[in-house]
Protein backbone atom coordinates (compact mmCIF):
# COMPACT_ATOMS: atom_id res chain seq x y z
CA UNK A 1 0.00 0.00 0.00
CA UNK A 2 1.14 3.67 -0.71
CA UNK A 3 2.12 6.44 1.53
CA UNK A 4 -1.29 7.90 3.57
CA UNK A 5 -2.48 11.13 2.10
CA UNK A 6 -0.53 14.27 4.24
CA UNK A 7 -3.29 16.86 5.28
CA UNK A 8 -3.73 20.32 7.12
CA UNK A 9 -5.36 18.22 9.98
CA UNK A 10 -1.65 16.13 10.69
CA UNK A 11 -0.03 19.40 11.12
CA UNK A 12 -2.43 21.00 13.18
CA UNK A 13 -2.18 17.54 15.11
CA UNK A 14 1.43 17.49 15.40
CA UNK A 15 2.65 20.64 15.83
CA UNK A 16 -0.96 22.61 16.69
CA UNK A 17 -0.36 22.60 20.82
CA UNK A 18 3.01 23.35 21.13
CA UNK A 19 1.95 26.23 18.55
CA UNK A 20 -0.62 27.09 20.60
CA UNK A 21 0.75 27.98 23.79
CA UNK A 22 4.02 29.58 21.94
CA UNK A 23 1.52 32.24 20.87
CA UNK A 24 -0.81 32.04 23.53
CA UNK A 25 -2.47 35.78 22.96
CA UNK A 26 -1.97 36.34 19.63
CA UNK A 27 -4.00 33.99 17.93
CA UNK A 28 -7.47 35.47 17.47
CA UNK A 29 -10.77 33.15 18.63
CA UNK A 30 -11.85 32.89 15.23
CA UNK A 31 -8.06 30.97 14.22
CA UNK A 32 -8.22 28.80 17.47
CA UNK A 33 -12.22 27.14 16.25
CA UNK A 34 -9.93 26.88 12.90
CA UNK A 35 -7.56 25.02 14.29
CA UNK A 36 -9.35 23.34 16.67
CA UNK A 37 -12.08 22.21 13.93
CA UNK A 38 -9.47 21.44 11.16
CA UNK A 39 -7.93 19.31 13.72
CA UNK A 40 -11.32 17.24 14.84
CA UNK A 41 -12.35 16.77 11.59
CA UNK A 42 -13.40 13.47 10.25
CA UNK A 43 -12.24 11.79 13.61
CA UNK A 44 -14.18 10.13 16.67
CA UNK A 45 -13.64 13.74 18.64
CA UNK A 46 -16.89 14.64 16.23
CA UNK A 47 -18.79 11.16 16.31
CA UNK A 48 -20.19 9.44 13.24
CA UNK A 49 -21.70 6.66 12.31
CA UNK A 50 -21.02 2.76 11.58
CA UNK A 51 -22.28 2.01 7.98
CA UNK A 52 -22.87 -1.41 6.44
CA UNK A 53 -22.81 -2.79 2.59
CA UNK A 54 -26.21 -3.48 1.42
CA UNK A 55 -24.36 -6.28 -1.88
CA UNK A 56 -21.28 -7.34 0.17
CA UNK A 57 -21.81 -6.88 4.30
CA UNK A 58 -18.63 -4.78 4.24
CA UNK A 59 -18.89 -2.54 7.44
CA UNK A 60 -17.01 0.76 7.73
CA UNK A 61 -16.78 3.87 10.08
CA UNK A 62 -17.73 7.20 8.83
CA UNK A 63 -16.60 10.13 10.83
CA UNK A 64 -18.34 13.64 10.93
CA UNK A 65 -17.10 16.46 9.28
CA UNK A 66 -16.03 20.29 11.30
CA UNK A 67 -18.12 21.91 8.04
CA UNK A 68 -15.66 24.75 8.68
CA UNK A 69 -15.47 27.19 5.53
CA UNK A 70 -11.25 26.96 6.06
CA UNK A 71 -11.28 23.14 6.33
CA UNK A 72 -9.68 21.56 3.10
CA UNK A 73 -11.99 18.82 3.89
CA UNK A 74 -15.35 20.18 3.83
CA UNK A 75 -15.35 22.36 0.55
CA UNK A 76 -16.39 19.80 -1.94
CA UNK A 77 -19.78 19.10 -0.90
CA UNK A 78 -20.59 22.49 0.26
CA UNK A 79 -19.43 23.72 -3.65
CA UNK A 80 -21.55 20.99 -4.99
CA UNK A 81 -24.63 22.59 -3.40
CA UNK A 82 -24.11 25.58 -4.08
CA UNK A 83 -23.47 25.14 -8.04
CA UNK A 84 -26.63 23.04 -8.35
CA UNK A 85 -28.14 26.70 -7.07
CA UNK A 86 -26.48 28.15 -9.52
CA UNK A 87 -26.87 26.51 -12.59
CA UNK A 88 -30.33 28.13 -13.10
CA UNK A 89 -28.55 31.79 -12.99
CA UNK A 90 -26.99 31.43 -16.53
CA UNK A 91 -27.39 32.77 -19.52
CA UNK A 92 -26.55 31.32 -22.83
CA UNK A 93 -24.28 34.30 -23.44
CA UNK A 94 -19.87 34.64 -22.98
CA UNK A 95 -19.11 34.87 -19.71
CA UNK A 96 -15.99 36.83 -18.85
CA UNK A 97 -13.22 36.34 -15.80
CA UNK A 98 -12.22 39.53 -13.90
CA UNK A 99 -9.51 40.20 -11.20
CA UNK A 100 -8.94 43.34 -9.19
CA UNK A 101 -5.82 42.71 -6.96
CA UNK A 102 -5.02 45.43 -4.09
CA UNK A 103 -1.27 46.50 -4.02
CA UNK A 104 1.22 44.80 -1.51
CA UNK A 105 0.81 47.86 0.90
CA UNK A 106 -2.48 47.71 1.54
CA UNK A 107 -2.56 44.24 2.11
CA UNK A 108 -0.09 45.03 4.67
CA UNK A 109 -2.56 46.87 6.35
CA UNK A 110 -5.56 44.73 5.51
CA UNK A 111 -4.35 42.26 8.09
CA UNK A 112 -5.30 44.05 10.79
CA UNK A 113 -8.67 45.56 9.05
CA UNK A 114 -10.12 42.52 7.47
CA UNK A 115 -13.91 43.40 7.74
CA UNK A 116 -13.15 46.98 6.23
CA UNK A 117 -10.88 46.34 3.66
CA UNK A 118 -12.19 43.19 2.37
CA UNK A 119 -16.04 44.77 2.19
CA UNK A 120 -14.30 48.02 0.11
CA UNK A 121 -12.57 45.42 -1.66
CA UNK A 122 -15.87 43.68 -2.92
CA UNK A 123 -18.20 47.22 -3.56
CA UNK A 124 -15.62 48.90 -5.04
CA UNK A 125 -14.95 46.32 -7.63
CA UNK A 126 -18.53 45.84 -8.25
CA UNK A 127 -19.09 49.44 -8.45
CA UNK A 128 -16.12 49.76 -11.08
CA UNK A 129 -17.55 47.35 -13.30
CA UNK A 130 -21.26 48.59 -12.84
CA UNK A 131 -20.18 51.96 -13.86
CA UNK A 132 -17.79 51.39 -16.86
CA UNK A 133 -20.44 48.92 -18.31
CA UNK A 134 -23.18 51.77 -17.69
CA UNK A 135 -21.06 54.16 -19.48
CA UNK A 136 -22.28 54.39 -23.32
CA UNK A 137 -19.04 54.76 -24.49
CA UNK A 138 -18.03 51.51 -23.09
CA UNK A 139 -21.10 49.27 -22.95
CA UNK A 140 -24.09 51.37 -21.94
CA UNK A 141 -25.89 48.68 -19.86
CA UNK A 142 -26.77 47.26 -16.22
CA UNK A 143 -25.27 44.22 -15.93
CA UNK A 144 -24.58 41.39 -13.20
CA UNK A 145 -21.72 40.33 -11.59
CA UNK A 146 -20.83 37.53 -9.20
CA UNK A 147 -17.27 38.01 -7.00
CA UNK A 148 -15.05 35.68 -5.32
CA UNK A 149 -12.88 37.02 -2.43
CA UNK A 150 -9.43 35.03 -2.28
CA UNK A 151 -6.99 36.35 0.63
CA UNK A 152 -3.52 34.05 -0.58
CA UNK A 153 -0.93 33.72 -2.86
CA UNK A 154 0.45 30.60 -4.29
CA UNK A 155 2.63 30.97 -1.55
CA UNK A 156 0.63 31.46 1.29
CA UNK A 157 1.60 35.13 1.72
CA UNK A 158 -1.38 37.75 2.57
CA UNK A 159 -2.39 39.03 -0.80
CA UNK A 160 -6.55 40.10 -1.07
CA UNK A 161 -7.99 40.11 -4.71
CA UNK A 162 -11.30 39.17 -5.97
CA UNK A 163 -12.96 36.87 -8.50
CA UNK A 164 -15.48 38.17 -10.82
CA UNK A 165 -17.46 36.28 -13.03
CA UNK A 166 -19.56 38.58 -15.65
CA UNK A 167 -22.16 37.84 -18.49
CA UNK A 168 -20.63 39.07 -21.56
CA UNK A 169 -23.93 41.57 -21.67
CA UNK A 170 -26.52 43.25 -19.90
CA UNK A 171 -29.76 45.13 -20.32
CA UNK A 172 -30.27 48.79 -22.18
CA UNK A 173 -31.27 51.35 -19.26
CA UNK A 174 -35.01 50.70 -20.34
CA UNK A 175 -35.19 47.57 -19.74
CA UNK A 176 -36.31 47.04 -23.58
CA UNK A 177 -33.02 44.95 -25.23
CA UNK A 178 -30.71 42.93 -24.42
CA UNK A 179 -27.04 44.67 -25.31
CA UNK A 180 -24.29 42.43 -25.73
CA UNK A 181 -20.33 43.27 -25.63
CA UNK A 182 -18.21 43.38 -28.53
CA UNK A 183 -17.06 39.17 -29.60
CA UNK A 184 -13.96 38.54 -27.36
CA UNK A 185 -13.54 41.83 -25.33
CA UNK A 186 -15.56 42.54 -22.18
CA UNK A 187 -14.44 46.20 -20.86
CA UNK A 188 -11.04 48.00 -21.34
CA UNK A 189 -8.98 47.31 -18.29
CA UNK A 190 -6.97 49.85 -18.22
CA UNK A 191 -10.18 52.26 -17.66
CA UNK A 192 -11.56 49.62 -15.04
CA UNK A 193 -7.70 49.48 -13.31
CA UNK A 194 -7.55 53.88 -12.74
CA UNK A 195 -11.54 53.92 -11.66
CA UNK A 196 -10.95 50.91 -9.64
CA UNK A 197 -7.77 52.91 -7.97
CA UNK A 198 -9.28 55.80 -7.65
CA UNK A 199 -12.15 55.45 -5.96
CA UNK A 200 -10.64 52.19 -3.59
CA UNK A 201 -7.85 55.30 -1.95
CA UNK A 202 -11.00 57.74 -1.81
CA UNK A 203 -12.66 55.29 0.43
CA UNK A 204 -9.67 54.11 2.11
CA UNK A 205 -9.12 57.90 2.94
CA UNK A 206 -12.77 58.72 4.19
CA UNK A 207 -12.20 55.39 6.52
CA UNK A 208 -9.07 56.98 8.19
CA UNK A 209 -10.38 59.98 8.47
CA UNK A 210 -13.55 58.75 10.45
CA UNK A 211 -11.25 56.51 12.51
CA UNK A 212 -12.12 53.08 11.37
CA UNK A 213 -8.94 51.83 10.52
CA UNK A 214 -6.60 50.61 13.01
CA UNK A 215 -2.47 50.71 12.86
CA UNK A 216 -0.65 47.87 14.71
CA UNK A 217 2.84 46.85 14.77
CA UNK A 218 5.13 49.16 12.02
CA UNK A 219 2.29 50.52 11.06
CA UNK A 220 1.16 52.18 14.08
CA UNK A 221 3.24 55.51 12.67
CA UNK A 222 0.15 55.68 9.89
CA UNK A 223 -2.38 56.86 12.41
CA UNK A 224 -1.32 60.28 11.81
CA UNK A 225 -2.78 61.58 9.38
CA UNK A 226 0.14 63.40 7.49
CA UNK A 227 1.96 59.91 7.70
CA UNK A 228 -1.03 58.74 6.03
CA UNK A 229 -1.42 61.11 3.36
CA UNK A 230 2.13 60.23 2.36
CA UNK A 231 1.96 56.92 2.16
CA UNK A 232 -0.86 56.79 0.26
CA UNK A 233 0.79 59.12 -2.44
CA UNK A 234 2.87 56.53 -4.23
CA UNK A 235 -0.21 54.28 -4.30
CA UNK A 236 -1.96 57.11 -6.88
CA UNK A 237 1.04 56.23 -9.02
CA UNK A 238 1.37 53.15 -9.22
CA UNK A 239 -0.48 50.53 -11.49
CA UNK A 240 -3.38 48.53 -9.49
CA UNK A 241 -3.50 44.99 -11.56
CA UNK A 242 -6.70 44.69 -12.77
CA UNK A 243 -7.31 42.26 -15.95
CA UNK A 244 -9.54 40.48 -17.79
CA UNK A 245 -9.38 37.30 -19.41
CA UNK A 246 -10.88 35.43 -22.29
CA UNK A 247 -14.69 34.47 -22.16
CA UNK A 248 -15.29 30.97 -20.93
CA UNK A 249 -15.70 27.90 -23.33
CA UNK A 250 -19.27 27.95 -22.77
CA UNK A 251 -21.77 28.00 -19.73
CA UNK A 252 -20.16 24.14 -18.43
CA UNK A 253 -17.12 25.78 -18.45
CA UNK A 254 -18.28 28.50 -16.16
CA UNK A 255 -19.30 25.87 -13.48
CA UNK A 256 -16.15 24.17 -13.99
CA UNK A 257 -14.62 27.55 -12.67
CA UNK A 258 -16.94 28.60 -10.13
CA UNK A 259 -16.31 24.65 -8.79
CA UNK A 260 -12.79 25.39 -7.98
CA UNK A 261 -12.74 28.64 -7.05
CA UNK A 262 -15.96 29.75 -5.22
CA UNK A 263 -14.99 27.13 -2.23
CA UNK A 264 -11.16 27.11 -1.92
CA UNK A 265 -9.15 27.55 0.68
CA UNK A 266 -5.82 28.41 1.19
CA UNK A 267 -3.89 25.58 0.66
CA UNK A 268 -5.55 22.55 -0.87
CA UNK A 269 -4.51 18.53 0.78
CA UNK A 270 -3.54 17.61 -2.91
CA UNK A 271 -0.64 20.52 -2.68
CA UNK A 272 1.40 19.02 0.14
CA UNK A 273 3.84 16.99 -0.49
CA UNK A 274 6.12 16.18 3.09
CA UNK A 275 5.67 16.70 6.54
CA UNK A 276 9.42 15.77 8.34
CA UNK A 277 11.81 17.42 10.32
CA UNK A 278 12.29 19.85 8.10
CA UNK A 279 8.62 21.13 7.94
CA UNK A 280 5.96 20.90 5.32
CA UNK A 281 6.93 20.87 1.88
CA UNK A 282 4.42 21.89 -0.36
CA UNK A 283 3.78 22.53 -4.48
CA UNK A 284 3.05 26.21 -5.15
CA UNK A 285 3.05 28.05 -8.88
CA UNK A 286 5.71 30.86 -9.15
CA UNK A 287 3.95 33.55 -11.57
CA UNK A 288 7.29 35.54 -12.23
CA UNK A 289 8.32 31.99 -14.14
CA UNK A 290 7.25 30.63 -16.95
CA UNK A 291 6.76 27.27 -18.63
CA UNK A 292 7.13 23.92 -16.37
CA UNK A 293 9.40 26.43 -14.07
CA UNK A 294 6.89 27.67 -12.93
CA UNK A 295 5.66 24.65 -10.55
CA UNK A 296 8.08 24.15 -7.56
CA UNK A 297 8.25 23.25 -4.24
CA UNK A 298 8.68 24.81 -1.19
CA UNK A 299 9.49 23.95 2.37
CA UNK A 300 8.75 25.88 5.55
CA UNK A 301 8.93 25.39 9.24
CA UNK A 302 5.89 23.91 10.40
CA UNK A 303 5.30 27.11 12.95
CA UNK A 304 6.07 29.36 9.76
CA UNK A 305 3.25 27.39 7.50
CA UNK A 306 0.45 27.31 10.32
CA UNK A 307 1.14 31.05 11.02
CA UNK A 308 0.60 31.31 7.00
CA UNK A 309 -2.74 29.23 6.65
CA UNK A 310 -3.89 31.10 9.94
CA UNK A 311 -3.50 34.71 7.66
CA UNK A 312 -6.58 33.41 5.56
CA UNK A 313 -9.39 33.09 8.53
CA UNK A 314 -12.06 35.19 7.63
CA UNK A 315 -14.07 37.72 10.14
CA UNK A 316 -17.13 35.92 11.38
CA UNK A 317 -19.82 36.62 9.10
CA UNK A 318 -18.23 37.86 6.41
CA UNK A 319 -19.41 36.69 3.04
CA UNK A 320 -16.80 35.47 0.45
CA UNK A 321 -19.20 34.94 -2.61
CA UNK A 322 -21.36 37.92 -3.31
CA UNK A 323 -23.56 38.96 -6.14
CA UNK A 324 -24.37 42.76 -7.58
CA UNK A 325 -26.10 44.50 -10.28
CA UNK A 326 -28.72 41.69 -12.23
CA UNK A 327 -27.41 38.80 -10.13
CA UNK A 328 -27.99 40.58 -6.35
CA UNK A 329 -30.01 39.10 -4.39
CA UNK A 330 -33.28 40.88 -4.30
CA UNK A 331 -34.11 40.99 -7.72
CA UNK A 332 -31.97 38.18 -9.50
CA UNK A 333 -35.15 36.16 -10.70
CA UNK A 334 -37.24 39.00 -12.23
CA UNK A 335 -33.85 40.00 -14.35
CA UNK A 336 -32.82 36.62 -15.37
CA UNK A 337 -36.53 36.14 -16.70
CA UNK A 338 -36.56 39.31 -18.55
CA UNK A 339 -33.03 38.54 -19.75
CA UNK A 340 -34.19 35.21 -21.30
CA UNK A 341 -36.79 36.78 -22.54
CA UNK A 342 -35.13 39.24 -24.72
CA UNK A 343 -32.24 36.71 -25.60
CA UNK A 344 -35.44 34.56 -27.00
CA UNK A 345 -34.22 31.97 -24.82
CA UNK A 346 -37.06 28.97 -24.76
CA UNK A 347 -37.55 27.02 -21.56
CA UNK A 348 -36.21 23.82 -21.29
CA UNK A 349 -38.59 20.66 -21.17
CA UNK A 350 -36.03 19.53 -18.55
CA UNK A 351 -37.35 22.54 -16.21
CA UNK A 352 -40.93 21.72 -16.98
CA UNK A 353 -40.23 18.36 -15.43
CA UNK A 354 -41.26 16.95 -12.03
CA UNK A 355 -38.41 16.65 -9.46
CA UNK A 356 -36.58 13.13 -9.83
CA UNK A 357 -38.12 10.50 -7.77
CA UNK A 358 -36.08 9.89 -4.45
CA UNK A 359 -35.02 6.57 -5.30
CA UNK A 360 -32.77 8.26 -7.98
CA UNK A 361 -30.40 9.95 -5.45
CA UNK A 362 -27.47 9.27 -5.45
CA UNK A 363 -26.54 7.30 -2.13
CA UNK A 364 -24.72 9.94 0.72
CA UNK A 365 -22.55 6.60 1.44
CA UNK A 366 -20.51 4.40 -1.15
CA UNK A 367 -18.93 1.17 -0.38
CA UNK A 368 -15.36 1.37 -1.56
CA UNK A 369 -15.21 -2.20 -2.74
CA UNK A 370 -18.03 -2.76 -4.68
CA UNK A 371 -19.75 0.57 -5.08
CA UNK A 372 -23.38 -0.12 -3.94
CA UNK A 373 -24.62 2.43 -1.22
CA UNK A 374 -24.06 1.69 2.64
CA UNK A 375 -26.85 2.51 5.04
CA UNK A 376 -26.34 3.58 8.61
CA UNK A 377 -26.38 0.51 11.31
CA UNK A 378 -25.27 2.80 14.38
CA UNK A 379 -24.84 6.14 15.54
CA UNK A 380 -22.16 7.18 18.04
CA UNK A 381 -21.91 10.64 19.52
CA UNK A 382 -19.38 13.59 19.76
CA UNK A 383 -16.36 12.18 21.96
CA UNK A 384 -17.67 8.80 22.36
CA UNK A 385 -15.28 5.89 22.12
CA UNK A 386 -15.48 3.66 19.10
CA UNK A 387 -16.33 -0.10 19.47
CA UNK A 388 -15.41 -2.57 17.52
CA UNK A 389 -17.31 -2.97 13.92
CA UNK A 390 -20.31 -4.34 14.95
CA UNK A 391 -21.03 -8.00 14.61
CA UNK A 392 -24.42 -9.34 11.58
CA UNK A 393 -26.21 -10.68 14.44
CA UNK A 394 -25.96 -6.64 16.27
CA UNK A 395 -26.14 -5.01 12.84
CA UNK A 396 -29.29 -6.60 12.09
Amino acid sequence: MGRAALDVADIFRAHGPAWRQAQHGHLSLGQLKVMSAIEQCRSAALGGHVLRCDACAQVAIAYNSCRNRHCPKCQARAARRWLEARQADLLPVDYYHVVFTLPAPISAIAYYNKTLIYDLLFEVAAETLRTIAADPKHLGARIGVTLVLHTWGSSLTHHPHVHGIVPGGGLSVDGARWVACRPGFFLPVRVLSRLFRRRFLEELATAHHTGRLQFLGECARLRDARAFAQWLAPLRECEWVVYAKRPFAGPAAVLAYLSRYTHRVAISNQRLLALDERGVTFRWKDYRATGKTRYKAMTLAADEFMRRFLLHVLPSGLHRIRHYGLLANAGRREHLAQARELLHVVPTAAAAQPPAPVASVAPTFVCPHCGAAMIIVETFVRGEPIRAPPTLRAAA
